[in-house]
C-alpha cells in the first residue's frame, strides 16, 4: 500500500512539475504593419486552428493560414492609418479571441534613435513624456527609454535603478510618485509612456528592459509584464525591445517570437547570437570599432544593427559610412544635420 501511495505521489509531483514549468506564451501575429502587400501575417505561438475574422470583415480575410487585407481594407488603412481586427481561434483545442492593431507603414526610415528621448535642446528631463514628444516632433525613427519595476510590480520609465534617492524596487509606485521629475512631470509609468507614443505613427518605441539584481525570477517577471502590457495596449507595431540581460530577451522571444529584440551588452558575436535566433545587436560604438567584422557578419545574417551612444560628429560619420540603419544618440539634432550632407542613408 505504501509503495502504491509513493508511486501515486511521485506521479502527481511529476505532472504538477510539468504544469508549473510549461512555457509561458501568448498568441501573436508575425507582422503588424501593412507595407503595401495584402498579406499581413500568421498567428504563432501554439497549435492554432479554425481561425475566423469576426470584426471588420469587409477589410480582413483569413485564408491559406494568413491574415489578408482586402482591396477595401488596403484603401481604408491608408486613409485611417490603422485598423483593428478581432480573430477567434482554437488554441491547443480551446476557443480564444484576440484583437490586433494593424498599422499602415509610415515609420521614418532615418537612422536617428533618440537616447532617452530628445531632451538636451529644449531642454527637458530625459525619459520624460516631453522628451518622447520632442523625439516625435523631430521625426526620429525611434525613441529609446528605460523600464524598471517597483516593489508593487508597477512598470516605470527611469534610467537608473534609483529615483530621487530611492531604490525603485524597494518602493511602491505611489511612494515614488510623490517626487516629480525635474521638469515637473509625474514619474511616468510604462503604460502612460506607451499610450503617448501610440498617438503617432512615425517613431518606434525602443523599450529597454533593465536588468535587476533581485534574481532570475524577478527579471523574468519584468520581461513578462512588459510584453503583456504591450499586447494589452496593442502596441506591438510600435515596440522594439532591448536589454543588457540576455535572459530577459530570451524570455521576450519565448513570450512573443515575433518581437523585435536586440542585445546590448556587446559580449556576444553575431555567430553566437545567430545560434539563439537573436535577430539584432545594439552595442557600444567601441565594440564595433574593435570588431569591425561583426558589422559585416551581422549584415550577412540579416540582423538588425544599432549602436550606442554616439554623440560626436566624427563617430557619427563613422557609423553612417558603415551603413548603420540605427544610431542611438543624445544629439539627434546633430545627426539629422549630418544626414542632410550624407548620401549614404536616405530618410
Amino acid at each position: 500500500m505504501k509503495t502504491i501511495l509513493l508511486v501515486i505521489t511521485m506521479l502527481f509531483m511529476t505532472i504538477a512539475g510539468k504544469a508549473t514549468t510549461a512555457p509561458e506564451t501568448m498568441v501573436t501575429l508575425s507582422n503588424y504593419i501593412f507595407s503595401g502587400k495584402a498579406e499581413i501575417g500568421k498567428l504563432i505561438n501554439g497549435r492554432i486552428e479554425k481561425v475566423e475574422v469576426v470584426s471588420n470583415r469587409d477589410y480582413f480575410t483569413w485564408k491559406k493560414g494568413q491574415l489578408y487585407l482586402s482591396k477595401k481594407g488596403q484603401q481604408a488603412i491608408r486613409e485611417k492609418k490603422e485598423l483593428t481586427v478581432e480573430l477567434t481561434y482554437l488554441l491547443e483545442g480551446k476557443p480564444e479571441k484576440k484583437v490586433f492593431r494593424i498599422l499602415n507603414d509610415q515609420f521614418h526610415r532615418n537612422p536617428v534613435i533618440a537616447h532617452r528621448g530628445a531632451w538636451k535642446k529644449i531642454p527637458t528631463t530625459e525619459n520624460s513624456i516631453k522628451a518622447l514628444q520632442q523625439a516625435v516632433t523631430l521625426g526620429c525613427a525611434g525613441s529609446e527609454f528605460d523600464v524598471h519595476m517597483t516593489k508593487d510590480d508597477s512598470l516605470v520609465v527611469n534610467h537608473d535603478a534609483h529615483y530621487k534617492g530611492k531604490a525603485i524596487e524597494e518602493y511602491t509606485y505611489a511612494e515614488l510618485a510623490k517626487d516629480r521629475l525635474d521638469n515637473g512631470e509625474m514619474l511616468p509609468t510604462l503604460r502612460a509612456y506607451l499610450e503617448e507614443g501610440m498617438k503617432q505613427y512615425g517613431t518606434k518605441l525602443i523599450v529597454e528592459i533593465k536588468p535587476t539584481d533581485k534574481g532570475a525570477e524577478r527579471a523574468a517577471l519584468r520581461a513578462r509584464k512588459t510584453v503583456e502590457l504591450v499586447h494589452e495596449l496593442g502596441a506591438q507595431a510600435w515596440a522594439n525591445y532591448i536589454s543588457f540581460d540576455y535572459n530577459i530577451l530570451l524570455k521576450v522571444q519565448q513570450l512573443d517570437p515575433a518581437a523585435h529584440v536586440q542585445f546590448l551588452n556587446g559580449n556576444k558575436s553575431p555567430d553566437e547570437l545567430k545560434k539563439d535566433n537573436m535577430p539584432g545587436l545594439d552595442y557600444h560604438y567601441s565594440v564595433f570599432q574593435k570588431n569591425e567584422n561583426w558589422i559585416s557578419d551581422a549584415k550577412k545574417y540579416g540582423m538588425v544593427l544599432n549602436v550606442w551612444t554616439v554623440n560626436d560628429e566624427k563617430t557619427l560619420r563613422y557609423f553612417l559610412e558603415k551603413g548603420f540603419p540605427m544610431i542611438t544618440t543624445n544629439e539627434p539634432e546633430l545627426l539629422f544635420q549630418l544626414l542632410k550632407t550624407s548620401p549614404l542613408i536616405s530618410q
